[in-house]
C-alpha cells in the first residue's frame, strides 16, 4: 500500500456523530487511581492525568482530588530528578494495571471533536516526536498537523499509553494497519477479547491485517461472543460500545501489571 493511501485511509471517518457524558463515578475513579513506576513513583505523565480527571468530579471532592494529584505530580518530578541523578530511568512497565487504562479510557467517553473536526488526541499525536516519524513512513515526509483532523481511533490509544506511561506496552501509531503489526511483531496477538486488550476491527468481517478499519480498547468480555469497549473516533467521539467477535481482526495485548 502506498504512502498517500496510507494517510487517506487514517483520514477517514466512520459513523454518525454522537456525544456522551463520561460519569463523575468513573472520572473520580481515575482522579484517585495513581499510576506508580518501578520506584513506586508515577511517570508525570501519569500524575497529569490523575489532575485533569480530578478537574471532572464533584464540587464536594474536587479540592481534594486535586490536591491529592498535585502532590503525584511533585513526588513524580522530584523521583525523576533522583533517578537522573543516579543513572536510572523510570518506567511505568509492569506497574500499570488492565484497569487503569480501563478506567482513563472510560474517563474521556463524551469527548467529541471541535467545529474542524479536530480532536484533542489528534492534535496530541501531531505534536509528538512520533508523529514525525510516521509521516516519513506513510507519505516520506510532510507537515504532521495532518494528524490533527485525520481519523483518531488509533491516536485515541496511543494517547492512552502515553498519559499513563505506558507507550511501551501500548503502542503509538496513528495508522491501524501499523498499530496492529506494532502488536504482533512483539508476540502479543490473539482471539480473545480480554479486558485492556486492543481490538482491531474489519467492517467488512475479514480477517487479514490489510483491511482494518477501526481500533478500540476492549472494557469487559461478555461471554457469547460479545464484549464491551470504549473507542475513539466513534461517530467523531469517544464512545462506549458493545461489539461482536465476527468483525475482529484480532487483539492485541499490553502487558499489564498482575
Amino acid at each position: 500500500m502506498t504512502g498517500m493511501r496510507r494517510i487517506t485511509r487514517i483520514t477517514s471517518t466512520f459513523q454518525n456523530k454522537h456525544n456522551a457524558v463520561a460519569s463523575a463515578l468513573v472520572a473520580g475513579a481515575v482522579a484517585t487511581t495513581a499510576l506508580t513506576v518501578a520506584t513506586q513513583v508515577p511517570s508525570p505523565s501519569a500524575a497529569a492525568a490523575i489532575a485533569e480527571q480530578g478537574a471532572k468530579a464533584p464540587n464536594g471532592a474536587r479540592a481534594e482530588l486535586l490536591a491529592d494529584a498535585n502532590a503525584e505530580v511533585k513526588a513524580a518530578k522530584k523521583g525523576e530528578k533522583k533517578a537522573k541523578r543516579e543513572g536510572k530511568t523510570l518506567t511505568a512497565t509492569k506497574m500499570v494495571k488492565a484497569e487503569n487504562i480501563i478506567a482513563l479510557a472510560k474517563s474521556q467517553v463524551g469527548h467529541s471533536e471541535d467545529g474542524a473536526g479536530k480532536s484533542k488526541f489528534g492534535r496530541w499525536y501531531a505534536g509528538t516526536e512520533r508523529a514525525k516519524e510516521t509521516m516519513q513512513r506513510d507519505a516520506g515526509g510532510g507537515s504532521p498537523k495532518i494528524y490533527e483532523d485525520a481519523a483518531w481511533c488509533s491516536m485515541f490509544i496511543s494517547w492512552l499509553g502515553d498519559r499513563t506511561g505506558f507507550t511501551d506496552q501500548m503502542g503509538a501509531d496513528a495508522w491501524t494497519i501499523e498499530h496492529a503489526e506494532w502488536f504482533k511483531d512483539k508476540g502479543r496477538w490473539g482471539t480473545e477479547p480480554k479486558p485492556g486488550a486492543v481490538v482491531f476491527f474489519d467492517w467488512d468481517g475479514g480477517k487479514s491485517m490489510d483491511a482494518i478499519d477501526h481500533v478500540g480498547l476492549v472494557t469487559k468480555n461478555l461471554g457469547d461472543g460479545e464484549f464491551a469497549t470504549v473507542e475513539g473516533n466513534s461517530n467523531d467521539a469517544v464512545e462506549s460500545k458493545t461489539r461482536g467477535t465476527d468483525k475482529v481482526v484480532g487483539f492485541g495485548y499490553p502487558d499489564y501489571a498482575k
